[in-house]
């Protein structure tokens, strides 16, 4: 069984602590800056993404996420009009990660960070339901920057990311206020009937209630 330490471990308030996430930014609903509360993933549920998809060592995700993943992966690499290779930046992140993101993040304002990254304890990919896709090549375009919508990588994924069960978190203009992430999409599975799917489904139900996302998985 868990210990109860494990148990905390997994707790969107363990991560508050951290000095660069005020404390008074704490709704009563649990959002901090906005963000919805999403706590962690056992390590145990967590596998190696599919081969070559990783641009650094450390990217897992769940197993059902990368099943979908594989099989996204192969259906654009046998499309010619794909353009390019789709490869990942970011997957899974433990609250330890995040916190490190969020408090090295350049502005000093914390609502202003929280523009362009979760707080700790609040980041869909601390569950290993979401993926930071980047695009090779990329001529003239960092990973994970919004110059990636004008590649054809990019808008294979629009056209064919939800037959596998991702949808884009974070579109243009969200009512969420969060920067636009055309990089950033979560797993839901393809149908409610998936493996894992309704645990995913659960977990990002309020998100996906009040800020749609774009494409989004029916």
């Amino acid at each position: 069984m868990r210990s109860l330490l494990a148990l905390a471990a997994l707790w969107p308030a363990a991560a508050l602590a951290q000095p660069c996430v005020p404390t008074s930014a704490i709704a009563a609903d649990g959002r901090v800056l906005g963000h919805l509360p999403y706590g962690g993933v056992a390590p145990e549920l967590l596998v190696e993404a599919p081969e070559g998809f990783a641009l650094r060592a450390g990217c897992r995700m769940r197993a059902e996420v990368a099943a979908d993943l594989a099989r996204l992966l192969a259906a654009a690499a046998s499309d010619p009009t794909t353009g390019g290779e789709l490869r990942g930046a970011s997957c899974h992140r433990s609250l330890t990660w995040q916190a490190s993101v969020f408090c090295a993040e350049s502005h000093r304002d914390p609502a202003l960070r929280a523009i362009s990254v979760a707080p700790p304890g609040h980041s869909e990919h601390a569950t290993g339901f979401a993926v930071d896709f980047a695009i090779r090549p990329s001529p003239n375009c960092p990973d994970v920057a919004g110059c990636m919508a004008a590649l054809p990588p990019y808008r294979w994924l629009v056209r064919n990311a939800a037959r596998f069960g991702f949808e884009q978190s974070f579109p243009a203009g969200n009512k969420q206020g969060v920067k636009w992430e055309p990089w950033h999409w979560r797993w839901v599975g393809a149908t409610a009937a998936a493996p894992g799917a309704a645990r995913a489904r659960f977990l990002f139900a309020k998100a996906r209630k009040l800020y749609p996302a774009g494409p989004t998985v029916p």
